[in-house]
């Protein structure tokens, strides 16, 4: 839907602001167990059972912290390029609600994890940089289930299996000035922590949630306007849809000679519109205090420099070394860039191979299409990634045609075997002796008394019907570069 279609600001006055635009990403860590005990974070468990005397804030319950989680919250610091601090401190958020038993969350606040990073975006071929003000550990609520009407009443349930599962909140700078900016910054940072495998950052199972903070200024301004937040946005498309409805909102509101409130919105994908929730929370009303039961967090550099160099290479510098290294196109170095696992099976086939550009094309084509078709991902490939190489490799050599290594990999695919076991057993090396090829030329010069004369008379393309005779009485075997070869000097 555009703009003008919500009935609120043309086009043309949208021109004349520029929207400033910061996120916060909420995300799950990939730890088995919760952040301050030991209960087990799986999802989809019956409701209220993954629940201890901690979780659910009894009296009494110490926190106990998860070593796990603050390494993969390191983790992403550092590839958010992030300055991780020395010293951090928990502290206690104080707010009420039903899904939050302690009646406050452990959150940090003046001495957050980590400072001072960014993440780089291109958006329409430009590149961006996106600035991070802190990456911050903290406790989830519970859920809350609102069932409807029935009987004339609304039921809510509360399930508190999610209380404590371990969070980092990335907090951007206001650095997007547009939908698209943030679309495409979402996108790179859910990329770059499923990448070093610190999140899932599965959206449906709510591991990764983002609010938008939003306002509008006149174009050519410095001062920023005043913001909302839109919580809890829970797809990508819906952030972009919520950013372009709450740009027009403000603008028209601005535009009619009103004034934009500070405050907090929901966004209703049915509708497609934002809807004021309560007015905006400022750092005092939650009477933050540190935590009294949680020593500082120190990090050494030992410790550091430990999970500095465990790290995988980050998705952006794989790019750019398979365009460099590989010679491939942009566009291919994304694709095989998309996921830590298609990378590195490409990796090894191209490894495997020692042609880099055709192993590319087989893991995007073949392969891709395969998975796609049987619902796989990457990981549950039946083609190993040295198998895909070694397939490869045989065509580069000769020993095996583009049309039969077809027919070799869809084998590969059902049996799981490698394609040199296929091969010999099925008898489908590729034929490239002249003399083993000489007897077969002449069936096909003496069968095709018709076209060997116009191939004589000066119709050169009737070559290639002679070819293909050729390549079909040996079920796709010979080499065509020999066989070419042979039917020219039989010919001429």
């Amino acid at each position: 839907m555009s703009v003008s279609e919500y009935g609120l600001a043309t086009p043309e006055m949208i021109a004349r602001y520029e929207p400033v635009i910061g996120l916060e990403a909420h995300v799950q860590l990939a730890t088995a167990t919760k952040i301050f005990c030991g209960c087990p974070t799986s999802f989809g468990a019956p409701p209220n059972t993954n629940v201890c005397p901690v979780c659910l804030g009894l009296p009494g319950a110490l926190p106990a912290l998860n070593r796990e989680a603050v390494e993969l919250a390191i983790t992403a610091s550092l590839a958010l390029n992030c300055q991780v601090r020395a010293q951090s401190r928990f502290a206690r958020k104080n707010y009420f609600y039903p899904d939050l038993p302690k009646g406050y969350q452990i959150s940090m606040y003046e001495a957050p994890l980590a400072e001072h990073g960014f993440l780089d975006i291109v958006v329409d071929g430009a590149s961006r940089r996106i600035g991070i003000t802190r990456v911050h550990m903290e406790d989830d609520a519970g859920k809350s289930i609102h069932e409807g009407f029935r009987d004339s009443a609304r039921y809510s349930y509360v399930d508190l299996n999610r209380c404590g599962t371990p969070l980092i909140e990335i907090v951007s700078e206001p650095d997007m000035r547009s939908s698209d900016e943030a679309y495409c910054y979402l996108t790179e940072l859910k990329q770059n922590l499923q990448f070093i495998e610190v999140s899932t950052c599965d959206m449906e199972k709510g591991r990764l949630r983002c609010d938008a903070n939003v306002s509008v200024r006149p174009r050519g301004t410095e001062k920023f306007g005043t913001r909302a937040e839109v919580k809890n946005v829970n797809s990508f498309r819906f952030l972009k849809e919520a950013l372009d409805y709450e740009i027009a909102r403000q603008v028209a509101l601005i535009e009619a000679g009103g004034q934009v409130v500070q405050e907090t919105r929901l966004y209703t994908p049915e509708t497609g519109e934002t809807a004021s929730m309560r007015s905006k929370e400022h750092a005092h009303d939650y009477r933050y205090f540190p935590e009294p039961d949680l020593l500082p967090l120190r990090i050494s550099r030992e410790w550091l420099g430990a999970i500095e160099a465990a790290m995988p290479e980050l998705p952006a510098r794989k790019r750019e070394r398979f365009t460099r290294e590989f010679g491939l196109r942009e566009y291919d170095a994304e694709v095989l860039t998309a996921a830590r696992a298609i990378s590195d099976y490409y990796e090894t086939a191209a490894a495997t191979s020692g042609d880099p550009k055709t192993a590319a094309n087989w893991v995007m084509g073949d392969l891709m299409g395969l998975l796609k078709a049987e619902g796989k991902e990457m990981a549950e490939s039946p083609v190993s990634a040295r198998s895909l190489g070694e397939l490869v490799a045989l065509i580069a050599r000769g020993e095996i045609s583009g049309k039969l290594a077809k027919e070799v990999f869809a084998k590969m695919a059902s049996s799981g075997e490698g394609p040199a076991a296929i091969i010999e057993r099925e008898g489908l090396k590729q034929i490239s002796d002249a003399g083993a090829l000489e007897g077969m030329i002449a069936e096909v010069i003496a069968r095709n008394p018709k076209q060997v004369e116009q191939y004589k008379g000066g119709k050169a393309t009737v070559l290639n019907f002679l070819v293909g005779q050729a390549m079909k009485a040996t079920r796709g075997q010979a080499n065509v570069a020999t066989v070419t070869e042979l039917l020219k000097r039989k010919l001429e």
